[in-house]
């Protein structure tokens, strides 16, 4: 058999689709990649590394780093794996096998496929938790269950953005998964700063600011996202600030995508959350704001709860045109439907164990142990941000993460650039070179021209790590003054 060419793979770099080789995702990126690498050293026990552990916290992954299950969620889940477990009188509280028993009858087997949008069942939970918070109805037909709050804003995003020109507003400092889903979109990221001197406020007249000069360049803007409490800076966002927000949503015929899924990580302060403000207004001010269209998300891979692995999550549509809703529901039902055990997480999420029930003691001890340590741990952190030379913090007042401003010396600048780095992305790396601690530069959060900055999270358990990390600041210091 002859061949027209010689033997050749018919992928290559140059031929993959473009929007992919534009995503970045810095989270999971270079480094976090070369903290995987030494994790794989000290367990193998080979090349002698300058620390015995690498600490992960470059990413929201709370059972990794040592936090630990929900007694009450994983019991039922151990159920509902294996039902069998229900024939086994007082292994388990009643309330357990009860609330298993439920779920089984809902979802049947969570081996087998469910409704595209998620059980209805589980979606009336969804439903009531949400008109518990916040004083207003929710119907489970506007509720979609979700692989994690991830895969929901992906499924927004890729029906909002019809063009290349359609512009999607962005909080900077933001999570990198919104750039990258748009990357992949091939739609356009508009960028509004968060006003770090204010505990990264954000500011309305900013926002406007910047949706003038991008109509003004041809910018076709279709959205505006909201994440509250903020990743990566750990804000919140008072209720008037949430306001002017749907204010200027309403005024500019915007959507608003609310990231909410830090909402109980309150460590100072109340969560507002985006529709009970919405609502409130509307009630204020008939037909004004009747028009606003608000996408609401919420995960189990955060909070107290923190099953990142089990992917569940969901989003509540708000005042969208029923046709486009109908749209959504088809992109959802291309991959079939959410893993059904992390359905049956966000089941459990918001509907725990009551006052009474005999599971109730146990998780209330639990969840008020996780909330707790993650406060002590924020403060600690915080203050030694504020006792290293060179660095500044705002105090913590919700979500995971820390996003401390670093002074890097005129030095350290040069030696990055010599290395074809960025300042923050070369501290980084030296942090982990030094000490097994895997943060993230800012640059890949976004952050003003001239500013360094990095992320990290305070879910590590302990205290030794944060003196790793002072020591390893002051070296550094030192040798590059």
């Amino acid at each position: 058999m002859s061949t027209s060419s010689s033997p050749r793979k018919a992928l290559n770099i140059g031929n993959i689709n473009p929007h992919l080789l534009k995503a970045q995702y810095a989270v999971r990126g270079e480094l976090a990649q070369r903290s995987e690498v030494y994790r794989q050293q000290l367990a193998a026990g080979g090349d002698k590394l300058p620390f015995d552990a690498v600490i992960s916290a470059n990413i929201g992954n709370p059972q990794q780093l040592g936090q630990r299950p929900i007694t009450f969620f994983r019991q039922v889940l151990s159920i509902l794996e294996y039902p069998a477990l229900l024939e086994k009188e007082g292994l388990f509280p009643e309330d357990v096998r009860e609330r298993a028993r439920v779920l089984l009858k809902e979802v049947g087997s969570v081996g087998a496929y469910s409704q595209s949008q998620g059980c209805l069942g589980i979606r009336r939970s969804v439903a009531k938790f949400i008109e518990a918070r916040d004083g207003y109805a929710a119907d489970p037909r506007d509720i979609f269950l979700t692989a994690g709050a991830s895969s929901g804003v992906n499924t927004i995003l890729n029906t909002i953005c019809s063009h290349p020109a359609a512009g999607v507003l962005i909080p900077i400092p933001q999570y990198p998964l919104y750039t990258a889903t748009l990357a992949l979109a091939n739609a356009t990221p508009v960028p509004y700063f968060l006003d770090e001197a204010t505990a990264w406020s954000t500011d309305a007249k900013q926002i406007r600011s910047e949706i003038s000069k991008a109509r003004a360049a041809g910018t076709d803007l279709k959205c505006l996202v909201v994440i509250n409490p903020g990743n990566p800076t750990g804000a919140t966002i008072t209720e008037s600030g949430i306001e002017e927000i749907i204010a200027l949503a309403a005024e500019e015929h915007l959507v608003i995508i609310a990231d909410e899924v830090y909402q109980t990580n309150v460590y100072s302060g109340k969560f507002h959350s985006l529709k009970k403000v919405l609502r409130n207004m509307q009630k204020a001010s008939p037909g004004v704001y009747d028009e606003v269209e608000l996408v609401s998300f919420h995960s189990v891979s955060k909070g107290m709860v923190g099953e990142c692995g089990h992917r569940g999550g969901y989003f509540e549509l708000v005042g969208f045109d029923p046709e486009v809703q109908a749209q959504i529901y088809k992109l959802v039902s291309i991959a079939i439907c959410p893993p059904v055990i992390g359905q049956c997480l966000v089941e459990m999420m918001v509907n725990p164990p009551t006052p009474g029930s005999p599971s109730y003691e146990l998780y209330q001890q639990e969840y008020d142990s996780i909330f707790e340590g993650l406060k002590r741990r924020s403060h600690a952190l915080h203050q030694a941000f504020v006792w290293m030379e060179g660095v500044e913090c705002q105090e913590p007042l919700g979500a995971m993460y820390l996003f401390p401003t670093i002074t890097i010396p005129a030095a350290a600048v040069k030696k990055a650039r010599e290395e074809g780095r960025r300042p923050d992305e070369y501290y980084c790396m030296r942090l982990l070179e030094a000490t097994g601690i895997c943060v993230t530069p800012g640059s890949g959060f976004g952050q003003r021209e001239g500013e360094w900055h990095f992320r990290t999270t305070f879910l590590a358990p302990g205290v030794d790590w944060v003196g790793r990390l002072e020591k390893f600041h002051k070296d550094f210091m030192n040798e590059f003054r």
